[in-house]
Parts: C-alpha cells; structure tokens; sequence
C-alpha cells in the first residue's frame, strides 16, 4: 500500500532530471512509526496533565527512556518492522522513543523496497533530488507506519532578513541618532524587561539553545555585541557554548562548520542574550543529511540526557512541502519535548499566510503556514513592527538622544504585525493608495513595485498536517490540520477546529517603518556581513521571526528562572492570561496603539491595526479585484476583499495573542515547583 502525501511538490516531470545512481547512499533516514489510537490519547492525557496544577502529574516531567517505555508500541510490532527493513538490506541503527527508526541504505535499496525511484531534480537552478512517487510499504505494516521522513534533501529556510536601511516608506520622519537600530536596552524598555531585571530575574541559571544547521562565524562577534551595547558589564553570568550533541543511541552529529546559515546564528544568539543577559545560550548545530540538521541536534539533546529547558528554532517549510511523515516525525519530536519539561519557540514564518511561497514576489500556492510552528505542542512566535512611523508620532516615543549602550526607546511603543508587502493596508495608505490591488491599486503601481514581496509575518490556520495536498501543491485534496488544542480558546480565536498561528508576537521588523534588530555579525564572504567596530548603526541589521523567536524564548528563560521550574509548552498559561485579561470583547485598556497610555497591569498588548495579507498571482486564495491581469492579494474570500489576515481585537492571525509586558507576564505567572520572591530592587 502506498503512504500518500510524501512527494514534494518539486518532483515534477519538468524539473525531472532522471533517476540517481542506485549506489547513492542515503545515511540515517527516519522511518517514522505511529502508536494505536488509544496510545496516542493516552499520551495527550499525559502531556494535558503535565500543564494542569491539580493533577498528579503536574511538572512530572518524564525523560525520553520513560517515554518511549510508557508511550511506545509494542516490542512484536518494532520487531516487524526491523526485521522487515534487514530483509530488504537496510542497516537498522535503532529506535528512538518518538518512533523514529534510525536506518541507513542506498537508493537501489529503496527503490526494491519502497517502490519508488529518486530522481535528480533541478530547481530555481539548483539540483536536488527526491522521491517520483509516494512510497509503499506492506499492507500489514500500514498500522504502523507514517512514512519516511525524508527521501529528498530539500532542507528548510532561514527566517533571517538582512535590514532594509531606507528612509522608510513615509518622508521627513524625524527622531535620534540611532533609533533606527533596535538594541538590547531598547527591547527592555518597550517590553518591561527591565523590571525583571532589576528584581534579579535576567536568566541566570537557564539555558537557551538555539538549533542550527551551520555553526557560528566568530564566537567573538556575539561577546562585542554583549560588550558594546551594554551587556556585558551589567551580567557577567552569561556564556556561549556550541554543541554538537550525540545520541545515546548512536545518531551521529557531524560539525556543519560555518556555512551559508551563520547569518541565522549570529541572530539567534544575540536576540536570545538580549531578553535573558545571564543566560547561558547554547548553539546545538548538525550538518544537514536527508534531515535537517536542526532536528538532529533536537533529537539527539532530548535522547542523550537531561535537555535544557529552553529550545529556540528560527527555520521553515510549509506543512504541505513536509508531507505526512515529516510532520509526524516533528509532532512526535515535540511532543518527547514537552514530556521532558522542554519548551519549544518557533518562528511562525516570514511569508504571511502564504509559507509556501517563501521568499517568492507574490503569492501563488495559496494558504500555507510553516509545518515546523503548527503543532500543539510548540509556541509559534509572529513578528511586529512599532507603529509609531505609520502614526506619524516617533518623537513620542524615542529619545533624540542614544544613552551609552545605544539606546532610545522611551517606552512601550504601539505595535503593528510586520509586513514589508504592497498587499499591506498600512503601506498602501501611507502611498496615497485606497486598495492594494487591483488596477488602481498600490500593488500595481510604479511604487508599489517596490514592495511586490511576501515577505511578512507568518498566521493561518494549520491545514496540511496530515493528509495529501492537490497535484499543484497546494492546501486541499484530503489535507487535513493539526485539532486545535483545548487551550486555544480566547475572544478573537476562530471555531475551525484547527491549530492557529501565531500564539504571541514580538519585534522582527528589518526596516519597513525604520525598525530593525541590530546584529553584531562579521563574516566578510556573507552579503549580510559587516564589521562590528564603531557605531552599531554601520553594523548588520536583520528582521523577521528568526528575531522575535529568541526573544520569546529569553522571556521564558525570566519566567523560569522566576518560578524555579520548567514549564513544557507554556501555551495553556499564555492563552489562560490572556484570556482572562481580554475578556469576551478585547481589551481596550491593554490595546497596543494606546502606546505608553496602556494599562500599567498589562501582561499583554492586543494588536489590532495592521495586517500580514501579500500580493499574489493564480487561482489560490487571491483576489484581483476587478481585472485578473493584475496582481491580487492573498484573501480568504474570492468575491470580496478579506484579507489574509487581518490584526484584530483578543486573538487574530495576524499577531495571535499579541506582544508581552515581561515582568508583568512573570509576576501574573503561575507558581511552579518553587516561586522566587519578586521584589524590585530600588
């Protein structure tokens, strides 16, 4: 019987390049096995119950040997499927809790026994190669088996953006030398970090580590950018370590050295130490094989002891491009995660609601969200912009003067979603444009070419988690989303009965309204590059939800460090808070555009000016206007203008729950195992 869903779209007969030798050696694919019906509920009883402070297995958190004992199948079954894959040549190397099957083979060998070919393929000039049909297994194993994860070595991307360093896209916008740059001192100023940090709270005591498929440039870069903007003499505790973690079980992870993701690394590691200065932060790298390299490190930190309590994963593909067995290897992954105490922050992507068409001038697969954000059991993370450009106040809010560690900001700033996109309502109407699209529209004029991107930040429901999509690619045939979780419920959050993304948002603009985060990142071979001497305005910048991933995660680290405990997936307390904060209507005290006006008890701020929606071509989820010759934007009605998606009051797909006031959010926080006693310090 054939695994559907498990073809990448790429592997059409117009990118056909032919078959691959049958000698090329496929090293430690996953074969990703699936527990009966009522393990699974059993194990998302457990997972439930480890969030909920009157059960018994509150914070009991388990290690993954005590996982795959509690919640693996049973030994006759793992038996059928060694002994099948030794028959037909493959070398089986083990068995890991979340039901990955470690084996080694050659193309040849996965042609006889999978029945179906891998064949070179060339894409946007790059060659690749991937399975030509979806593969076959026994019928007597279909029970047990999801599929192989992966045949191809297409790998995820970076969601990293260099800085636009422009003006911004209204004149004569007037402020301080330096506000441009977003620095550590500015993130504690606007998200109240800095209350946390006077109390003692500023990570000590945690780690963060960051999963990557290259390794740092220069250690050096990340102790500048600690030394030069004011870290480094303020908490001293801090460390930065690289890992390139093994299995206990034998899952080798060889060192990617220094590659074309470094820049990923470099911003990774200084937003994570800008939230939480005293953590430790850990680059877990492994070169990429037919899996992410990312996912090595992950699977290998989690099997091979005690896992820090913190994860932080800035990379991307859309759950249809993963296919059935990859999504099912991620959900199992995250889900040993959050049995181990482990909490997962992942960017939601930097495409709007169209990730399948990542780094593309417009929209064309449709809806799409990033497969490695959309399961239950992970935070995904948006990104904003400050709003203060667009409202034309940003005196209000910045200081004409930068203090010595280069800061500015004077206060919480009203937020939008971040959208560097013509389909953007905001961006449109600050160009004198009514529509985005259509003839008269700003997508379709001389300036807006400008903007003819999809770069912005990812939302949408998940809708592909499972399942097979259309012959093009794209969301539909019998595609079907992750259920939505039990906690995802708050004013704003739609009844689909699906995931949603994002759950919060934080800063990761790259200069579209003159914001963006600056990165001390000197690689000379890297375009991104630029030296770190003098002032950080000549340093790189970058923006997109590679940002404000490890920020949430250094938030975390405060959190953790404040309740002495791990938490798992925070989620079912973020969306606790909030709710009781929003209410059944929106919180109109806690609303983000009241800037400094908001509520001073706020633990979080509702976005709701502004929207993620990106120009489009094709017949998916795009509406034109009133002449299809022109480019549309990306809507979730064909007959009118709805846009995907729009910010709103309580929840929206644009920005979820909103952005964080820190010390607010720790001190409204749950106690864990043990509460540290929060007293600002005077």
């Amino acid at each position: 019987v054939a695994l559907p869903g498990n073809v990448r779209p790429e592997a059409s007969s117009a990118k056909d390049q032919g078959p691959v030798a049958d000698s090329l050696e496929l090293e430690h694919m996953f074969l990703q096995l699936k527990r009966p019906p009522a393990q699974e509920a059993a194990l998302s009883r457990f997972i439930d119950e480890l969030q909920d402070p009157l059960s018994p297995n509150f914070h009991h958190w388990i290690t993954a040997q005590e996982f795959g004992e509690r919640f693996g199948i049973a030994k006759s079954d793992l038996d059928a499927v060694t002994s099948w894959l030794h028959s037909d040549g493959f070398t089986v190397h083990g068995v890991y809790p979340n039901l990955a099957v470690d084996f080694s083979g050659t193309a040849g060998q996965v042609r006889s026994a999978f029945h179906t070919q891998l064949h070179e393929l060339v894409v946007n000039g790059e060659r690749h190669f991937g399975n030509a049909a979806d593969p076959q297994i026994p019928e007597a194993l279909a029970p047990l088996v999801a599929g192989i994860s992966s045949l191809h070595d297409f790998m995820p991307r970076s969601l990293a953006h260099r800085a636009r360093r422009t003006s911004g896209p209204v004149p004569e916008f007037s402020a301080g030398a330096g506000y441009l740059e977003v620095v550590p001192e500015d993130l504690a100023t606007i998200y109240n970090l800095k209350s946390a940090f006077a109390a003692g709270i500023t990570g000590k005591g945690q780690t963060i580590a960051v999963l990557e498929n290259s390794d740092l440039y220069s250690p050096g870069d990340w102790y500048v950018y600690r030394k030069v903007l004011g870290l480094a003499r303020k908490y001293p505790n801090a460390s930065l370590t690289t890992v390139h973690p093994s299995s206990l079980g034998g899952l080798p992870c060889f060192d990617p050295g220094v590659n074309g993701n470094d820049a990923e690394v470099a911003v990774d590691v200084e937003a994570a130490t800008a939230a939480a200065p005293d953590a430790t932060i850990e680059i877990a790298s492994c070169a990429d094989t037919v899996n992410f390299g990312g996912f090595i490190a992950l699977q290998n930190l989690l099997t091979a002891g005690t896992p820090p309590a913190i994860i932080s994963l800035s990379y991307g593909m859309p759950e249809m491009f993963l296919g059935a067995a990859t999504n099912e290897f991620i959900s199992s992954l995250y889900q040993m995660a959050v049995a181990e105490g482990v909490s997962i922050f992942v960017g939601s992507g930097d495409s709007g609601a169209a990730m399948a068409d990542a780094g593309s001038f417009a929209a064309s697969y449709g809806i799409s969200v990033n497969g490695y954000a959309s399961t239950p059991y992970n935070v995904a993370v948006g990104a904003t912009d400050y709003a203060d450009t667009y409202l034309r106040i940003t005196n209000s809010y910045w200081s004409p003067a930068n203090t010595p560690a280069f800061g500015s900001a004077l206060s919480y700033i009203p937020e939008i979603p971040w959208n560097t996109s013509c389909g953007s309502e905001l961006l449109a109407k600050s160009h004198g444009f009514h529509l985005s699209y259509g003839p008269e529209g700003f997508c379709n004029s001389a300036g807006g070419a400008n903007f003819l991107s999809t770069f912005a930040s990812g939302g949408g429901p998940s809708g592909c988690a499972r399942g097979e999509p259309t012959p093009f690619g794209t969301v539909g045939n019998t595609c079907a989303g992750y259920s939505k979780p039990a906690w995802q419920k708050i004013t704003g959050n739609p009844k689909d009965g699906v995931r949603d993304l994002p759950d919060i948002s934080l800063f990761g603009s790259n200069g579209t309204w003159a914001h963006y985060f600056v990165v001390c990142f000197s690689d000379p071979y890297d375009p991104n590059g630029a030296s770190c001497l003098g002032d950080p305005s000549n340093w790189a910048g970058f923006g997109g939800t590679s940002v404000s991933a490890p920020i949430a995660a250094g938030i975390q680290a405060l959190v953790n460090q404040a309740t002495r405990s791990r938490w798992g997936n925070p989620n079912p307390v973020y969306y606790e808070l909030a709710s009781a904060e929003y209410g059944a209507t929106g919180s109109s005290s806690c609303n983000s555009s009241k800037g400094a006006a908001a509520a001073s008890a706020c633990a979080f701020y509702d976005i709701s000016l502004g929207d993620i929606d990106v120009d489009c071509t094709g017949p998916f989820n795009c509406d034109y206007g009133p002449d299809s010759s022109f480019f549309g934007v990306l809507s979730t009605s064909s007959g009118s203008f709805k846009p995907a998606y729009a910010s709103g009051a309580g929840w929206d797909f644009a920005t979820g729950i909103g952005s964080i006031n820190a010390w607010n959010l720790i001190k409204k926080w749950p106690p864990g195992e043990g509460a540290a006693v929060l007293t600002a310090k005077r």
